[in-house]
């Protein structure tokens, strides 16, 4: 970390752009190429002050007049020197400023490589490292809450207070491990340590279950639309996404392929999925429409089943067979038609059916209502820690695994050497979602490597 790097922060084309200098040198650097109107170097500046001026090329060439932000180590978001750079956001601008730094030694930075300098230096724990790019990714006020939330230290807070409970306990039995010699000597009360592992394996469990929720709000929920030809899937979908994303039309089998977009219900994202009508044809596009509409309701977690008329009984046990394991919303469509309101029989009373005229827009707020309930996201609020990342899920199925031996061994009276390593496995496990057990470059890399250039 001993060279200075530079990057774009924002991409080109815009009103203004940033260009990020961080290192050991990005003040001499900056004060290379910029001159203020009072003529004071930079390197005389207090941190954390802004600076007007202009920057020269090589040739002492204007490049353009900018506002240069100034950060001094350890108060910057790197850890380190740095410089921020507010431009005119023309590529040429951009580039040319780019091209002068790389000149007098600056070195390109490479992608996530900010974010892991501020790792590296302490001022972010790997897990609210992971949340910089949850949050630059968020679609959606959860999955942006959620995000802000770990990049705040909630989820490292909660893990922190879990790694000192065991510690303690760690400690305490190790300390009777330094005493052996002493053999009904015990610090550690076998009960008190009882309670206190199963309470923590309470709590992982909790963080456990949540990854599916965390997962959902990090991916969104698919929602399959079936039905027959010409029952108003397309109308539904547009209706869903306030757009005219799909082609509406009275011709049976006007959507021959599935069509897929997002739209947020009650902060959570939700991905539509339109689907070819089911119906018997011999036209091979259309064919290959309906198979693919088979393999969304595999895929799906929500299934709107679209209708306009009373369905038979053998269509409902097809529907059935279909969605099982899925939750299912019966959708009684065109209810603006004098002729097209009807009872449904024969279906299961846990199904909810919700009446609306898609071409009308009416019923569709508690169409989404009943989207959102069927989503099961009970367990989620807003200030609720949430495990939004596979590493992090794999990380604390592995603790979990530690503690159940824990857990095992006091109800069969093992020594304390037993427990205490299986407890100080524990700890470690818990310590690889903040970084605390972590040294391998190569791991470090493999976490940083799918950030944008800049961050």
């Amino acid at each position: 970390m001993h060279e200075t790097i530079c990057a774009p922060s924002t991409p080109a084309g815009g009103a203004i752009g940033i260009i990020r200098v961080s290192g050991p040198q990005a003040i001499a650097f900056a004060d290379r190429i910029f001159t203020s109107p009072s003529g004071q170097p930079l390197s005389l500046a207090k941190g954390q002050t802004l600076h007007f001026g202009t920057l020269y090329d090589a040739k002492g060439n204007i490049i353009d007049e900018v506002l240069l932000s100034l950060f001094r180590s350890p108060h910057s978001y790197t850890g380190e020197d740095s410089v921020e750079i507010s431009c005119h956001g023309s590529r040429f601008i951009m580039n040319a400023i780019m091209e002068r730094l790389i000149q007098i030694g600056c070195r390109q930075a490479q992608p996530g490589e900010y974010t892991q300098r501020a790792f590296l230096n302490g001022k972010l724990d790997l897990s609210q490292a992971e949340a910089v790019a949850d949050l630059i990714a968020a679609n959606s006020r959860a999955s942006h809450r959620t995000a802000m939330s770990q990049l705040r230290g909630h989820f490292s807070s909660e893990l922190s207070q879990l790694r000192e409970q065991l510690l303690k306990l760690t400690s305490l039995l190790e300390l009777e491990l330094d005493f052996s010699e002493h053999e009904d000597l015990e610090f550690a009360d076998r009960s008190e340590l009882l309670q206190l592992a199963i309470a923590i394996n309470d709590h992982l469990s909790k963080l456990l279950h949540s990854f599916r929720t965390g997962q959902v709000i990090k991916h969104g929920i698919p929602v399959a639309i079936i039905g027959k030809t010409n029952v108003g899937k397309s109308t539904l979908l547009n209706q869903l996404l306030h757009d005219e994303r799909a082609i509406v039309s009275d011709i049976h089998g006007t959507t021959r392929d599935v069509i897929e977009d997002t739209t947020d219900i009650n902060g959570i994202t939700f991905r539509f999925i339109d689907t070819a009508g089911i119906r018997q044809t011999t036209d091979t596009v259309e064919s290959l429409g309906i198979e693919r509409t088979f393999k969304k309701i595999v895929e799906a977690s929500i299934i709107l089943w679209v209708i306009d008329a009373q369905p038979t009984t053998e269509e409902i046990s097809e529907i059935k067979q279909l969605t099982k394991d899925k939750s299912l919303i019966i959708v009684q469509n065109k209810i603006d038609k004098d002729d097209n309101r009807f009872a449904i029989s024969s279906h299961p009373s846990s199904v909810p059916i919700i009446s609306i005229s898609a071409k009308l827009g009416t019923g569709i707020p508690n169409l989404e209502s009943a989207i959102y309930t069927a989503a099961h996201l009970d367990d989620w609020q807003e200030n609720t820690t949430i495990v939004t990342h596979a590493r992090h899920y794999e990380a604390l199925l592995r603790a979990q695994e530690s503690l159940s031996r824990v857990l095992d061994g006091l109800h069969q009276h093992l020594y304390s050497d037993l427990l205490a390593e299986d407890l100080r496995i524990t700890l470690s496990h818990l310590g690889e979602i903040t970084g605390g057990t972590i040294t391998a470059d190569e791991t470090l890399q493999n976490i940083f490597k799918n950030f944008c250039v800049g961050k």
